[in-house]
């Protein structure tokens, strides 16, 4: 059975510098998303879902699914902040999505496979692609065995100022032990440092594993992620700003011994528009991977 990917494109928006998901960073107008779709055919997935928001969907699926939807079968869901377990409502005040593993579960009831989970707007690389399809195959048919793309934090820097990393930490067989949110790390004078809130400098090891939203589930994971969303609802029902984030279900699970998450190792370096600046750099980047021969000049034939 072929692993699915579960793309999570739901605003317009990046999450960095407003630029839109859908902006052309390639030389023929390819997104983001258009790379990632790419890989990940020929990685082996074998359906794409992604899950948006439900006010660009037409936009959505002209500007991006129409390119490749002959490639690849391609379903979406929607992530509406009313999409609550039974018993539960939203506060009519709230703008702000549930998050991350809220836009995870949109997907249950038509992922019957072990599947990928990404952001849209990141950039992961081939060998990322392969190593994580490769995992999900060897996963099939198991339950409470996930994994994780780790990669090295050296290979996830912005050269326009600090970015966020879930800092992983793992056990001598490979395993995630925990995730720490480091919010602003950079390159200083050739180290790699995070700016602590009470003004410290905590030195970051170059080849460190971080989290880029690159996991590897198998079905169960939705049920898990039910069951806990309502005790996360418990607490958070009114509140307007609470999110629901994969890194959370994950901690929970690997602390009560009801999953293992094993960290997968990639060559791949990550890049991105965290920042407005970022994008021709971004732009430049995709294309020396494509004078390489990594991918063509024109990525939809």
């Amino acid at each position: 059975m072929k692993p699915t990917l579960y793309v999570m494109a739901a605003g317009m928006g990046s999450r960095y510098g407003g630029l839109k998901q859908m902006d052309g960073l390639g030389p023929n107008g390819e997104t983001i998303i258009d790379y990632s779709i790419f890989d990940a055919i020929r990685a082996g997935f074998g359906k794409v879902v992604f899950v948006i928001r439900r006010d660009f969907a037409d936009d959505f699926k002209k500007i991006v699914i129409s390119k490749f939807m002959d490639k690849i079968p391609v379903d979406v869901v929607y992530q509406d902040l009313d999409n609550l377990p039974e018993g539960f409502t939203v506060n009519p005040e709230r703008i702000k999505p549930w998050g991350t593993n809220h836009a995870v579960l949109m997907g249950k009831d038509i992922v019957k496979e072990p599947f990928a989970v990404i952001n849209g707007d990141d950039f992961y690389g081939q060998e990322s692609f392969e190593v994580l399809a490769d995992a999900l195959v060897k996963m099939n048919g198991t339950k409470g065995q996930y994994c994780m793309v780790g990669f090295p934090v050296r290979n996830t820097l912005s050269e326009s100022g600090t970015v966020s990393r879930g800092v992983c930490q793992k056990d001598a067989d490979g395993y995630l032990t925990s995730i720490v949110e480091h919010t602003k790390i950079e390159e200083n004078g050739g180290v790699i440092v995070n700016h602590n809130d009470d003004g410290t400098n905590t030195i970051v090891k170059p080849d460190t594993p971080v989290s880029m939203n690159m996991w590897g589930f198998t079905p169960d994971y939705f049920e898990y992620s039910y069951n806990f969303f309502k005790e996360f609802l418990k607490e958070n029902e009114k509140s307007l700003k609470a999110e629901f984030y994969i890194p959370t279900m994950v901690d929970y699970l690997i602390n009560n011994g009801k999953a293992k998450v094993k960290v997968l190792n990639t060559t791949s370096k990550w890049f991105g528009v965290t920042y407005a600046a970022d994008k021709p750099n971004v732009m430049l980047k995709i294309n020396e991977l494509i004078n390489k021969g990594v991918y063509p000049s024109k990525l939809w034939k």
